[in-house]
């Protein structure tokens, strides 16, 4: 995990070095062209906020099995999350999330309509273990 904090660190400095050189050198009579800059800066805010987020997650293990090179894969410790391979909620929470895009795009009616799915995807996923055939 400290391998992956210094990674981060790394991207943040190196954007943050290229976004000070990308702003003059890409000035001209018009004015310094901002959407990369801002990319950038926002590319380094990133790396920084990912150091920041393991070098927390390191901090509060006791021993971090990445850093040992003799480690086993069983040692790592804390919760990974859990996967559901037989819902099919998450896809019609991704098909409400592309026509809500779409609508910021086309039009307004299109966001609610892809609200109007969303919602109960969104609901139907975070039940989905309380009831049912997969109740836990």
């Amino acid at each position: 995990m400290r391998a992956m904090e210094r990674l981060g660190l790394l991207i943040g400095v190196f954007a943050f070095v290229v976004a000070a050189i990308y702003g003059p050198w890409t000035a001209n009579t018009i004015g310094i062209e901002w959407v990369g800059v801002i990319g950038l800066i926002l590319a380094g805010l990133l790396g920084f906020m990912i150091a920041w987020y393991l070098w927390i997650t390191r901090k509060n293990l006791e021993v971090d099995p990445s850093d040992d090179p003799l480690g086993d894969i069983d040692e790592i410790q804390g919760d990974y999350g859990f996967f559901s391979p037989h819902s099919w909620w998450p896809l019609f929470l991704g098909a409400s999330a592309a026509v809500c895009f779409l609508g910021l795009a086309v039009g307004w009616w299109m966001f609610i309509i892809g609200a109007f799915i969303g919602v109960p995807a969104l609901v139907g996923w975070t039940f989905e273990y309380f009831k049912g055939e997969h109740a836990l």
